[in-house]
């Protein structure tokens, strides 16, 4: 088992003790710090989250660093708020994660055998039902975005083992679903496009797709922002290189912009 050598627990706690004996200063004493709730920090909070995410996907460790220290400050403070109104202390907090992560981790703790991380994701998903969970599910946060949302119920309920065996059966689903869309779309059919039906099959094969994302190791919202921030940068640049040039984008035609959008692809 690690361990934390004693003159580097000594130094986390200081810096930590830094940390709350500074909010106990600006709670009292500085009016915007005065003032927070709970609800007023939490849209606050979220932004924070989404800017270590940016800094982790960019490999920025100064970033990262800053980052961590903006949620860490964030969490301590909560914590402070229910302090004051009754409810619990940071070290009631710290103790609950403490035992649940010992409470989780019987290969770890007592003398639960494991072969390999399946079986321990099976075991954490069994014991959170023991301690009272109703579904696998109830972990997963109504208010995350869809596609993080997706990925995390198929992460569950295969902790459970609903999962499919082999990623050519989830890819053989993936273009069932592809070709399930494309029928409603079918140029023949003089039909009119059924748009509900149509955005239901699209969300299937969205979904599917992220099950196959999942099966061969790739994160789909990490490749998502990837490929946000690799458009944007060629964006950015063709838009750049259209200014120098005197040129207005919605007079260029989609040739002409094409040229700057493969200038940026080469750089």
């Amino acid at each position: 088992m690690a361990h934390i050598a004693p003159e580097a627990q000594h130094t986390v706690g200081l810096a930590f003790e830094r940390l709350t004996t500074i909010l106990d200063t600006l709670r009292v004493e500085c009016p915007w710090d005065r003032k927070q709730t709970m609800e007023s920090l939490r849209h606050l909070t979220i932004e924070e989250m989404y800017e270590l995410t940016d800094a982790i996907l960019d490999k920025d460790y100064a970033e990262i660093k800053k980052e961590l220290g903006d949620v860490m400050m964030h969490l301590v403070f909560y914590a402070k708020i229910a302090n004051e109104q009754g409810e619990f202390t940071l070290v009631d907090s710290l103790n609950a994660v403490c035992d649940k992560l010992i409470a989780r981790h019987p290969h770890i703790y007592s003398d639960t055998e494991v072969n390999n991380e399946e079986d321990v994701k099976r075991n954490w998903e069994q014991i959170k039902l023991k301690e009272g969970n109703k579904s696998v599910l109830s972990g997963v946060p109504k208010g995350l975005p869809a596609l993080v949302k997706a990925y995390r119920i198929q992460d569950k309920v295969r902790g459970v083992g609903f999962d499919w065996s082999d990623k050519n059966q989830v890819w053989e689903k993936v273009e069932e679903e592809l070709q399930e869309f494309k029928d409603e779309f079918n140029i023949g059919s003089a039909q009119e496009i059924n748009k509900e039906k149509a955005e239901a099959e699209f969300g299937d094969l969205l979904f599917s797709l992220i099950n196959y994302a999942r099966h061969i190791g790739i994160n789909p919202e990490n490749a998502l922002e990837r490929t946000n921030k690799k458009f944007i940068f060629r964006f950015n640049h063709l838009e750049k290189r259209a200014q120098e040039n005197g040129q207005e984008l919605k007079d260029m035609s989609l040739e002409e912009m094409d040229v700057y959008w493969n200038e940026a692809k080469g750089l």
